[in-house]
């Protein structure tokens, strides 16, 4: 029988700091709902932040948690995934914890295919630290630090992610509740690095700034310029122009890092026993 919800959060921290129609309640409940369907040992289940919006997700989750410092959760993720291999270890990262201070940490766990699940909130802009622009902010929009507009090009990170070596990569929207939640319950079933791109509204920060209207606006924005992966293959470049591609974007296997891991110690134990005769 499935556990409720509910009994995978501390209610007693509740109610939340996020600001009012914030998205990343809608992803911390998607989260849950993919750990929760995939039946997963709940004592065998951490996860760990950074520092931003997103991260204070750990807060209000019953697993052992780890809310670390600003860009280093996976850093802090590998960690615990290397000492305790049974685990089930996941990470709650936001696009300038992850992309911007954290992007170095984010392609070398992908490099080594070390099986975490990363989901990454992107909600384009730092919201909790100033409303200045990350490197998933599009061009041309505006933020704090960008007051005539974005003139960097942004990541797309999930291709950032799949060239570093990721053997699962999606993409959902706070919209697409259903699909994100399949998406992190595959995520959760791939032996590797598992990354999945979330994207949210942030309507004080960044909705305001650029004349996105309100929290609901910024979800029928999310519907209208979202299209599914199959979709976009028929589709010419032009038309996915400012589009949100969403679903699965890629799966390969390979080896995963900890068991190359295990399986080296097995040698040189084996090594030294024989060298012990």
């Amino acid at each position: 029988m499935l556990i409720d919800v509910e009994n995978l959060m501390r209610s007693h921290r509740l109610p939340h700091i996020w600001c009012p129609g914030c998205g990343n309640g809608i992803i911390m409940k998607a989260i849950l709902e993919g750990i929760r369907e995939s039946n997963l040992d709940l004592d065998k289940t951490v996860i760990v932040s950074g520092i931003g919006c997103s991260s204070r997700a750990t807060g209000y989750l019953n697993f052992d948690t780890i809310h670390t410092t600003h860009g280093r959760a996976i850093a802090f993720a590998t960690g615990v995934k290397l000492a305790k291999p049974e685990l089930n270890v996941f990470v709650i990262t936001g696009d300038g914890d992850g992309a911007a201070i954290g992007g170095n940490h984010l392609i070398h766990a992908a490099r080594r295919n070390i099986d975490l699940n990363v989901i990454l909130f992107n909600n384009n802009i730092y919201g909790m630290t100033g409303g200045q622009y990350s490197p998933l902010t599009p061009h041309g929009k505006f933020a704090t630090t960008s007051p005539y507009g974005n003139m960097e090009r942004s990541f797309d990170i999930c291709n950032l992610v799949q060239a570093a070596g990721a053997t699962y990569v999606a993409r959902g929207t706070a919209f697409h509740t259903k699909m994100l939640i399949d998406l992190i319950k595959n995520a959760i079933s791939n032996k590797g690095f598992s990354f999945v791109e979330a994207v949210t509204m942030c309507p004080i920060s960044y909705g305001r700034r650029n004349k996105m209207g309100n929290a609901p606006d910024m979800l029928k924005w999310q519907r209208d310029n979202a299209v599914n992966v199959k979709a976009a293959q028929k589709m010419e470049p032009e038309k996915l122009a400012g589009k949100i591609i969403i679903g699965e974007l890629h799966k390969e296997t390979a080896p995963e890092y900890t068991e190359l891991y295990e399986q080296l110690i097995a040698r040189f134990r084996k090594g030294a026993e024989g060298d012990g005769q």
